[in-house]
């Protein structure tokens, strides 16, 4: 089993910036790749962003690139999700989600922009 504890939401205005950070624990050494999902109200879950443990492949949402800087640390299993210039649109639960031989997921974190 995965644990992943997310933390670094909040309620901020548009331009403003949040990093979100994801911490996990357990057996780690299985999953593969890390990354970003949010859903927001009334909306699908959507894909964010993505990363490899090595940090050799990254992936974002088209939304998002450009704005969004995704990073892990190995030795923290942690990984940060930088976002920069937010807007209202990007108003949502945000969640990680590591890929493996499981599908793990953490709780949510809940990411406010105002306008």
């Amino acid at each position: 089993q995965v644990q992943l504890v997310e933390s670094g939401g909040g309620l901020v205005q548009a331009g403003d910036s949040l990093r979100l950070s994801c911490a996990a624990s357990g057996r780690t050494g299985t999953t593969y790749s890390m990354g970003w999902f949010r859903q927001a109200p009334g909306k699908e879950r959507e894909f964010v962003s993505a990363i490899t443990w090595s940090g050799d492949n990254i992936y974002y949402a088209d939304s998002v690139k450009d704005r969004f800087t995704i990073s892990i640390d190995n030795a923290q299993n942690t990984v940060y999700l930088q976002m920069n210039s937010l807007k209202p649109e990007d108003t949502a639960v945000y969640y990680c989600h590591a890929w493996g031989p499981g599908d793990y997921w953490g709780q949510g974190t809940q990411v406010t922009v105002s306008s």
